[in-house]
């Protein structure tokens, strides 16, 4: 154990804990500029073919992969949005997010030092105080997700009311839902006006932003969501609920990275993005590590830029881990979600 661990080299000792969440200031929404979102374009045939060379265009492997996944845990929202959620599933998750990794492993790849967690933990409105009390003692958020969750179809003021009940039990993070109905229907002023109402209904707790892509039909429609969400004043932009029928995907993720660059262009102003929904995979983790490295740089590469909405990634990215350091994969048991 001691040669693999002198293996490691500087990849993993470079591993560090993230910086401290939220370095830079929030991102405070433009006005609405129709004309900007009336001229995106978005050329599907180009953007699937660079998505398709996403795979394989940065190799990672030994010490240096295991450092990039890692950092995948630490940008991993370790999520139960299921309608049989217990107090007590909620809590081992809790437990999951405080400790992701087993105390062994953590020994083997020489992290002692970073104490190791996930981005935050992602419930229902009604499981945020359980989520709270349970990782009491840590600095990880809990999110809630809200607003109608997940069709977003409920009445405004009750979705209002809904944020502001999870950030008064305590939630750091809110994960709203648009309306599809403003996009389809062409009304971006309704869905600035909206997004603008949940961002102030959110106050200091930040927004995420879930356009539902998988609903939105066309590249070009989840281009202009994107931008609308954040002229509004979204934190984040997030791709799915996970429970369209399509989630997270390359395409529809270069496309919501590209709109985050050519908005921090012209207004300077910095949003996070998170793909959810289908990611359940290390190797699918770490292409979408590098499309961010790629597309905006080594900054959205921490926590407080870039989370995955993730509940079995974490099992494939430990027997990942265990690999590297034993040679031999570990069945799926000896490394539980929750």
């Amino acid at each position: 154990m001691g040669k693999k661990k002198d293996k490691n080299g500087k990849a993993l000792r470079a591993v560090e804990a993230p910086k401290e969440r939220h370095t830079f200031a929030r991102n405070p929404g433009t006005a609405l500029e129709l004309d900007w979102v009336r001229d995106v374009r978005v050329n599907r045939s180009a953007v699937e073919r660079r998505a398709k060379t996403l795979p394989g265009r940065r190799s990672v492997k030994k010490q240096w992969q295991a450092a990039w996944l890692v950092r995948a845990v630490q940008c991993m929202d370790l999520t139960t949005l299921s309608g049989d959620d217990t107090p007590g599933r909620v809590q081992r998750l809790c437990a999951k997010a405080r400790q992701p990794v087993s105390p062994s492993l953590i020994a083997a790849l020489g992290l002692g030092h970073v104490g190791l967690t996930t981005g935050a933990v992602c419930v229902y409105h009604e499981m945020v105080p359980t989520a709270v009390a349970a990782l009491q003692g840590t600095d990880i958020p809990v999110a809630a997700v809200s607003t109608g969750f997940p069709h977003g179809l409920s009445p405004l003021k009750q979705r209002l009311k809904e944020i502001e009940a999870s950030v008064a039990a305590g939630a750091k993070e809110i994960d709203i839902v648009i309306t599809r109905a403003h996009l389809f229907t062409g009304n971006w002023q309704a869905m600035y006006d909206e997004m603008k109402a949940y961002r102030e209904a959110c106050g200091d707790a930040h927004v995420k932003a879930i356009l539902a892509t998988g609903d939105l039909n066309t590249l070009r429609n989840v281009a202009k969501a994107s931008l609308v969400c954040m002229m509004a004043g979204a934190d984040f932009i997030k791709t799915s609920t996970g429970k369209e029928s399509v989630n997270a995907t390359l395409p529809v993720s270069l496309v919501m990275v590209r709109m985050i660059r050519a908005y921090q262009e012209r207004t300077g102003h910095i949003v996070g993005f998170k793909p959810a929904g289908g990611i359940s995979s290390a190797k699918l983790a770490l292409t979408y590590l590098a499309l961010m490295k790629d597309e905006l740089g080594d900054r959205w590469l921490q926590p407080d830029l870039f989370r995955f909405g993730a509940s079995s990634l974490l099992g494939d990215i430990e027997r990942q881990l265990e690999h590297f350091i034993t040679g031999r994969y570990a069945a799926g048991y000896r490394h539980p979600m929750a």
